[in-house]
């Protein structure tokens, strides 16, 4: 079975938005800057082109500190060069990877950097995955899908989740029914979760020049001082955005993100909390910290590390400090960076053009010979399961499974008895009427029986139905959402290969692949 793929549009798990975006609606224009495509790429390597060249070092000699001990680090002088820009994708620091879709973020951005220089041969394009290091929802990663069981690592940790430490996580990794030696390296011989986050996605991606970037860092934060002073002091990005805001709603689309105030966390060990301003005074909650005007400006200017800006100002501090031409997301990162482009334009920072990752369904063997045998598409899949089952019985039935004609036969019989009626007597029109509903609605209820009764004549045929559903939507969830790459990758150790061998991060389509084991 070959590679199939679907457009988007034929999938029913997409904004309008995205769609609409994607096909580069006019209504959409003053929301991005340049297209999503390669022709864009050119006004964007024109538009980036003034990237200051201290930031360039400041960022070099960041991540060479970063990558001092790491075995084979990727080319990150390249970055010196006025020539050279990054791609990027981020995410949590998800256990073991997390959720396929971050593998698939990764192969996506690695070969939007490939097919650049294949364009645009006079350049350089280093991908890039930008950590997401500052994020204090431990919650949301503490835990790993495998064999469709949750395993999760239990600390009492808090603040930012890339400074937290592995002590303790033994038994998390001994509690998982598989692992591979990278991951046992990453979580037993680095101090941090972002130093073996960093590791493991070294070993898996970094021949293919993937450089992982954590932001934690005074140097980087000290470039974004006038952008997060301007927050602080001048709150002048939460109108920016509400008026993006009001624009995509006017046009009937939803909004995923909203503006404070603030849009900064003040950072310390153990904590990340929000910082608001009542009256005079600037206070941090939760800790009993107040700052005023001045203590304020002092503390951003000689500790810029103890300020994290959220999800309104992480796109704004990431192309601040990177050479960045394109940032790679799923569906709703791309809607929210579609609400941000005031702020950029206000800071007159070129805002990177912003695409979709890859989008796949892997499909198993078991299920491929399922799929072939009832004739379904995948793109069925996506629908409801009594709407696949309903779907394929009316399909597969021999008869006519509902009363249709039959009421449209006599339907004019009816109206001359209504015409009828009325000569004799007006007011008997109403019950003739309410007894063609009755007869109808006998009818409807007719056809429910018949569709339930062919239901049992295809019992097996739907069993598999409901098997492939659970199987590809594990808990009702999209498989790339829910289940890890090891739940594949240890009886196809090619499959990160294959992937980067198929996805093309142009082309916007839903990739189904089939797999077969390695050595078959």
């Amino acid at each position: 079975m070959p590679i199939q793929s679907y457009p988007l549009s034929q999938i029913a798990a997409f904004s309008s938005l995205l769609l609409d975006y994607l096909d580069e609606k006019p209504n959409l224009k003053n929301l991005y800057q340049n297209s999503p495509n390669i022709a864009g790429f050119k006004n964007q390597l024109a538009d980036k082109k003034s990237f200051p060249v201290s930031n360039r070092q400041t960022l070099v000699e960041v991540l060479q500190d970063q990558y001092q001990d790491v075995e084979n680090a990727p080319a990150i002088e390249k970055l010196l060069d006025a020539h050279t820009f990054t791609v990027t994708t981020g995410h949590q620091l998800n256990l073991m990877t997390g959720p396929l879709y971050v593998i698939y973020k990764i192969v996506s951005t690695i070969n939007l950097a490939k097919q650049l220089k294949a364009k645009y041969p006079a350049y350089h394009f280093i991908p890039v995955y930008w950590m997401a290091t500052e994020d204090h929802d431990w919650d949301e990663i503490n835990h790993v899908h495998l064999n469709q069981k949750t395993y999760s690592w239990n600390t009492h940790q808090q603040g930012a989740v890339g400074r937290f430490n592995l002590e303790g996580i033994s038994d998390f990794l001994q509690s998982l029914p598989y692992s591979l030696p990278i991951f046992q390296k990453a979580y037993t011989q680095n101090k941090t979760l972002s130093e073996a986050v960093r590791c493991y996605m070294h070993e898996l991606f970094g021949a293919e020049g993937l450089v992982c970037l954590d932001a934690d860092d005074a140097r980087l934060k000290s470039l974004f001082l006038p952008m997060m002073e301007a927050d602080l002091l001048n709150q002048v990005h939460e109108t920016l955005v509400e008026n993006q805001n009001q624009h995509l709603n006017e046009l009937g689309y939803k909004t995923q993100i909203n503006a404070r105030g603030i849009n900064l966390f003040y950072l310390l060990d153990g904590s990340r909390d929000r910082i608001e301003k009542h009256g005079e005074k600037y206070q941090v909650l939760n800790r009993g910290i107040l700052f005023n005007h001045e203590e304020l400006k002092k503390e951003l200017q000689l500790h810029p590390e103890r300020f994290s800006p959220n999800v309104v100002l992480r796109p704004l501090y990431q192309e601040c400090i990177l050479p960045n031409l394109a940032y790679v997301g799923g569906p709703a990162e791309v809607a929210y960076w579609l609400q941000l482009k005031g702020i950029f334009d206000h800071h007159h920072i070129p805002y990177p053009i912003v695409l979709p990752r890859n989008f796949a369904l892997l499909l198993p063997p078991v299920e491929q010979k399922k799929l072939e045998k009832l004739g379904i598409k995948i793109s069925d899949f996506f629908l409801p399961e009594s709407s696949i089952v309903r779907k394929y019985v009316l399909e597969n039935s021999v008869y006519s499974l509902d009363f249709i004609q039959e009421i449209e036969a006599v339907n004019p019989i009816l109206v001359q008895m209504v015409h009828k009626a009325k000569q004799v007597d007006p007011t008997l029109e109403g019950s003739i009427l309410a007894e063609r509903q009755r007869w109808v609605n006998g009818l409807e209820r007719m056809a429910k029986k018949l569709k339930r009764a062919e239901e049992r004549n295809h019992e097996t045929a739907i069993r598999q139905i409901q098997q492939v559903k659970a199987r590809l939507f594990p808990h009702g969830n999209w498989q790339e959402r829910y289940d890890n790459l090891l739940d594949f990758y240890l009886d196809k150790p090619s499959l990160i290969q294959d992937l980067l061998n198929g996805f093309d991060p142009l082309n916007f389509e839903l990739y189904v692949i089939p797999l077969q084991p390695s050595n078959a």
